[in-house]
């Protein structure tokens, strides 16, 4: 499982607070927590207004890369943002650009930059309609992205496609259309890499730990390749380790012992 730290984005309360008073030393024990933790990227998203977002994307990233090594993903619904901030070459190391969709021409933007590069990219399953609930019309939009790709020499499997995971409070199938969507994009493209934020799935549900973990599981059986997730969460990790051994995705569960021997996962040393 590719794990993308979700810890350092500013929906989350204190990361908002910290962007806006500029606490260097709260984003910087956060990118290094998460790197501990085991993170293969960090997300970096500002989720400030527009006419803010590029100097505290830029804060961000600056202060997270100084901190730790670990790639960052560089996340954004502005993709000439995304371009501006590639081109200027302020990531000093190859990591992912979060996200485009077939909304307007954000894969036209977006995949000539990284094309022969070890750069990664997302792709969310929505268009100039949103989101739709129909997993044929998110198959369909993942195809589309998918021969984009293809057609501007991207590497598919740098390519991460998310179906965008439902609330089960609002859609009674939300599980079963993620898995079919997972299925049916592979199916299309076996080399494309499937992520999601699987907490999206407990929105407004009780003990939503519960929900997440058991929809990581499945997940994991259908198919994922990564996550936007907290790599603090144990439990979490735990789970994922434990599934991927059940699965036959972790051999004879080489990682899950390797995992457990250096204290990720299980009760705390």
């Amino acid at each position: 499982m590719i794990i993308i730290g979700e810890k350092i984005n500013g929906t989350i309360p204190s990361v908002k607070k910290a962007i806006a008073n500029r606490d260097e030393k709260f984003i910087r024990n956060r990118a290094i927590a998460q790197a501990e933790a085991g993170a293969d990227f960090i997300d970096a998203c500002a989720s400030v207004e527009s006419a803010l977002e590029y100097d505290a994307l830029k804060w961000l990233i600056e202060i997270i890369q100084e901190a730790v090594d670990t790639p960052i993903c560089v996340d954004s619904p502005n993709e000439k943002l995304l371009k501006q901030i590639f081109e200027e070459g302020i990531v000093k190391r190859p990591g992912m650009l979060n996200s485009v969709n077939e909304e307007g021409e954000k894969c036209e933007i977006i995949f000539p930059l990284i094309a022969g590069t070890e750069w990664e990219v997302v792709g969310l399953t929505c268009d100039t309609d949103g989101i739709p609930m129909d997993v044929d019309k998110k198959v369909d939009i993942a195809k589309k992205m998918i021969d984009k790709a293809v057609k501007y020499g991207v590497d598919l499997k740098k390519f991460h496609i998310d179906p965008c995971v439902m609330a089960l409070s609002t859609s009674a199938t939300a599980m079963l259309d993620f898995e079919d969507a997972i299925t049916k994009i592979k199916h299309y493209a076996p080399d494309v890499k499937i992520t999601g934020a699987i907490s999206n799935i407990s929105f407004d549900m009780p003990v939503r730990k519960l929900i997440n973990n058991s929809c990581m599981i499945l997940s994991i059986r259908a198919g994922l390749d990564s996550g936007i997730l907290d790599p603090l969460d144990r439990e979490l990790i735990g789970t994922i380790h434990a599934a991927e051994a059940l699965a036959g995705i972790d051999k004879s569960g080489r990682k899950y012992n390797r995992a457990y021997r250096a204290g990720k996962i299980g009760p705390k040393k």
